[in-house]
């Protein structure tokens, strides 16, 4: 971003050095030119420092102008900056060829000072407008990101809420989901699609009975399959929808309680059956449940659920998930401490 005193850059790129000289006499008082007279040079000049405006000839030796623009064009580190063809070459040809290759201007030769002062000013303004709409089209994209996901982070922890005082558990199990998935070899970006759709995995549990869901006691056959019935539920409420993190936690949801072996719910899935989503929160949603402290049991130390999911590999969980989680215990234990349930 460029200071009120900074005077924006032109690049005249021409294989005759009198060109050059004739642009550069035109433009210089107001801006930094900088010049070439190879399409080579441009591109790299280009990629190594701060361009605002490009001035190129057409007819150069061993890449000519509409080559240049097109490879300018094809580098997204390079596409956005304005091309100007000053070029002898005047037919509507020329023009059409030079407008299909990305250019915003086309100035004929001989050239004369003003219109090149006037084309080269209004492009650079329209230049700044439009990197100006860019950047704030950015800040409310993000800003709009950022209020989607801290919604469904308020609506997982509303559901967890209902049967955990302090709603710590959606965010434990979100940041276990993560670290497993990227020991897991999962890239940054999948890793944290989990975390975010993981905070939906328990929602279906607005839709089960307190009756149920604050029980003491043992529940009995009929209570539990209501129990159970928090995953289908869920699954229902986020919907079959197209979006990304929508369709990743409607999976999470459906499928966090199916177990490796073939015994879990609401559909029995069976190893690799069950989306590797639903494999990994099943060992993140597991540990915290051991390790939290509920009315009908107390909380397991680290060490104790540790050996529980060890126990339980190629029953209850994915080995290779098992794998993961064990070699990050440290980060677990981490997590754990830094998200407890205590006031």
């Amino acid at each position: 971003m460029k200071t009120a005193l900074a005077k924006q850059s032109v690049l005249i790129v021409d294989d005759t050095p009198q060109n050059i000289s004739l642009l550069s006499a035109s433009l210089t008082d107001k801006y930094t030119v900088r010049a070439t007279t190879s399409g080579i040079q441009a591109i790299n000049i280009c990629l190594s420092m701060p361009i605002d405006i490009i001035l190129l000839d057409v007819m150069m030796p061993d890449m000519d102008g509409f080559e240049t623009c097109r490879r300018l064009k094809e580098n997204p580190i390079t596409r956005s900056i304005p091309v100007i063809f000053v070029t002898a070459r005047g037919e509507i040809e020329d023009e059409s060829m030079g407008f299909a290759c990305g250019a915003v201007d086309y100035i004929t030769k001989p050239i004369r000072a003003p219109i090149v002062q006037a084309r080269v000013k209004t492009h650079l303004a329209l230049f700044d407008q439009n990197r100006a709409l860019e950047r704030l089209v950015q800040e409310r994209t993000a800003e709009l990101n950022e209020t989607r996901l801290e919604i469904l982070h308020r609506l997982g922890c509303a559901g967890e809420y209902r049967d955990n005082d302090t709603g710590q558990h959606v965010v434990r199990v979100c940041h276990y989901s993560r670290i497993i998935a990227k020991a897991s070899g999962l890239p940054e970006s999948e890793a944290e699609l989990l975390y975010n759709a993981a905070t939906l995995h328990d929602t279906g549990k607005i839709g089960i009975p307190d009756s149920i869901l604050f029980k003491p006691g043992k529940l009995d056959e009929e209570e539990w399959n209501i129990i159970r019935s928090h995953c289908e539920i869920g699954h229902k409420i986020i919907g079959n929808k197209q979006n990304s993190l929508l369709k990743t936690a409607a999976t999470v949801a459906m499928t966090h309680h199916e177990r490796w072996d073939g015994s879990g719910y609401p559909q029995g899935l069976k190893g690799a059956d069950i989306p590797l989503w639903g494999r990994i929160v099943a060992v993140a949603d597991v540990f915290d449940a051991l390790t939290s402290e509920r009315p009908y049991k107390r909380a397991w130390n680290v060490t104790e659920a540790v050996e529980e999911i060890e126990r339980c590999r190629e029953q209850h969980f994915d080995p290779h998930i098992v794998d993961s989680f064990m070699r990050i215990i440290p980060e677990i234990t981490y997590i754990k401490e830094q998200f407890s349930d205590a006031f």
